[in-house]
């Protein structure tokens, strides 16, 4: 993130470079960074004849070599963007006579998505050395949570951390969908506010008291009466409630209880780092690690695994997600 807004605020600054080569994993800075120099490069009035978009499917790299030693009109400089540029892995070699020796009047923006380029490659040295190879690196699980707090503190928000870790819980770690879920809250709420739990479940639509976060905490606790409950409204809600997903997070969840018996380190820093799980969930796993023995742990991740391959269709005829969920418990709490 701090590296984005490096870029961003040397193109502001007029530090403009002929090349960018924006690579990697996760696709939403990509996104960014090419629309943020797409909308501000160039005028209104200068993007009509000297910005060009281009799509990595539908065109060859001399076509884009081509494209960029044009000269702008009326204009100090043109912008040519080559999007879903990872359509041209086979060829990205003929871009080195070109990263030699890039035409000064042209920003060249290549967004290639979920690859990168080998650094040792001459290709990747002469785009790094005349012009910039940014990538943009997926995230761990344990991140996110604190990436969530960063976007809304540059926003003007803050978030409660049950509220933070329900997103992190049912979006993933698809940063722009993420996004898109933080932008409607920042239409709804006013700034400075908080957000809390009953604004992920009123604005996004996942319930604050029954989700798989709150199950697992009530099979945590050894909360039986609760879990029961919860699994009851899964089995009402078996759309907003996959079967599958439900047993991988149980199933998570006591993988990493079980690797939490065997740490030696137990500060809650070391064990968020170590599970790769968001801070606010240690506590939970505290009181998950007393109420479970380690060869219970052990019996439990082996059930789990049984009940997953029926929850996938093999071995059940059918069975319904009721009794996968009742099962799923019986084997836990005996």
């Amino acid at each position: 993130m701090d590296e984005v807004l490096k870029i961003v605020n040397d193109i502001k600054a007029g530090n403009i470079k002929p090349i960018y080569f924006l690579m990697g994993e996760e696709p939403y800075y990509i996104d960014k960074l090419s629309d943020y120099i797409e909308e501000n490069i160039l005028t209104e009035d200068e993007k009509s004849f000297n910005q060009t978009v281009l799509y990595g499917r539908d065109v060859s790299m001399e076509d884009i070599i081509g494209t960029a030693k044009r000269y702008p009109m009326m204009s100090e400089r043109q912008v040519v963007i080559v999007k879903e540029a990872q359509d041209l892995t086979k060829t990205i070699d003929k871009l080195e006579s070109y990263a030699e020796n890039p035409m000064p009047s042209t920003v060249l923006v290549f967004n290639y998505k979920y690859k990168t380029l080998d650094k040792r490659k001459k290709v990747t040295k002469l785009l790094d050395k005349n012009g910039l190879v940014f990538e943009s690196k997926k995230l761990y699980d344990n991140q996110i949570g604190q990436w969530i707090s960063r976007v809304l503190q540059g926003k003007g928000y803050s978030i409660d951390p049950k509220a933070n870790a329900m997103m992190v819980e049912f979006l993933g770690t698809d940063l722009s969908k993420i996004a898109n879920e933080l932008e409607k809250l920042q239409i709804i709420l006013p700034k400075g506010s908080t957000i809390l739990p009953q604004h992920i479940e009123e604005n996004i639509g996942f319930s604050k008291d029954f989700n798989v976060f709150e199950l697992r905490k009530a099979i945590g606790d050894r909360n039986q009466l609760k879990a029961y409950q919860i699994a009851q409204y899964f089995a009402n809600n078996p759309k907003e409630n996959p079967m599958v997903v439900t047993t991988s997070l149980v199933f998570s969840f006591f993988v990493n209880l079980l690797q939490y018996h065997g740490l030696k380190d137990r500060n809650p820093k070391n064990v968020a780092a170590v599970l790769k799980v968001n801070p606010y969930f240690v506590k939970d796993y505290d009181v998950a690690l007393r109420n479970y023995p380690m060869k219970k742990v052990s019996q439990i991740v082996a059930a789990l695994r049984d009940i997953d391959v029926k929850s996938k269709g093999v071995g059940a005829n059918a069975l319904p997600n009721s009794d996968l969920l009742k099962e799923m418990l019986v084997k836990v709490f005996n």
